[in-house]
């Protein structure tokens, strides 16, 4: 997916309200958490019902981003969507979506042992990173996973988003981030969805209401410069 750039009509709408275009130019590491939603062979396995190509291609700006966090002292945690059902019975709604075929294939690829559930191999995952079960698609609402209590617990005030789908779980749960009081980023090129259009949509509507959307190398460097001690001049 190419870069995201904002429209400038909306770049002026940004400016004229914060008086820049981005909402965050500094974050504390040590309170920041990368979260990184969905990264499953389900939804990146190539022939997969619901995989995202684009998916495949965000890994490496994954991994620079999770080694960067845990360079800087931050937290990295590995959301993954769990099909079961108690799931069925708790979320009737969505289920009723899918044909019986389907919801019955989601149900065996996304169970705790299914293989759509696993984590995509070239994910580079260390021991101390925390992982977090989500039945629903934003991990921060009632009944959606211990995603808040997880933050809470780590003192985090920054939130990171990653992962698959921009548009639908990335963005569920960062706007939901948002509302219960973390301060908000959806990096844009580490995010996919199954389309260009449905991934830029998502990041043009949350960047004006909901936080802030930046790069991969722009975050790198916010971290950096953020990990840099404060000189005093003598």
């Amino acid at each position: 997916m190419p870069p995201f750039e904002v429209p400038e009509a909306l770049r002026e709408r940004l400016i004229a309200r914060r008086g820049r275009l981005h909402a965050y130019d500094r974050y504390e590491p040590t309170t920041t958490a990368l979260v990184v939603v969905d990264m499953q062979n389900f939804f990146m396995q190539e022939g997969e019902p619901m995989a995202s190509a684009a998916a495949r291609d965000i890994v490496p700006n994954v991994n620079r981003l999770a080694h960067a966090v845990r360079e800087a002292g931050g937290r990295v945690i590995w959301i993954q969507m769990e099909a079961s059902e108690e799931s069925i019975t708790q979320w009737r709604n969505f289920h009723e979506l899918f044909r019986t075929e389907g919801r019955e294939y989601r149900l065996r690829s996304l169970s705790r042992q299914g293989e759509g559930h696993q984590l995509w191999q070239d994910l580079e995952i260390d021991p101390a990173d925390e992982h977090v079960i989500k039945r629903r698609y934003s991990a921060m609402i009632q009944g959606g996973s211990d995603l808040e209590s997880v933050l809470q617990g780590g003192a985090i005030q920054t939130v990171l988003i990653t992962g698959v789908a921009t548009n639908v779980c990335c963005e569920s749960t960062a706007r939901d981030a948002m509302m219960r009081g973390f301060r908000t980023i959806m990096v844009s090129d580490a995010n996919a969805s199954f389309t260009e259009a449905e991934h830029e949509a998502a990041l043009l509507n949350f960047i004006p209401y909901f936080g802030d959307v930046q790069s991969t190398d722009v975050v790198l460097d916010i971290l950096a410069e953020s990990a840099e001690p404060t000189r005093v001049s003598g």
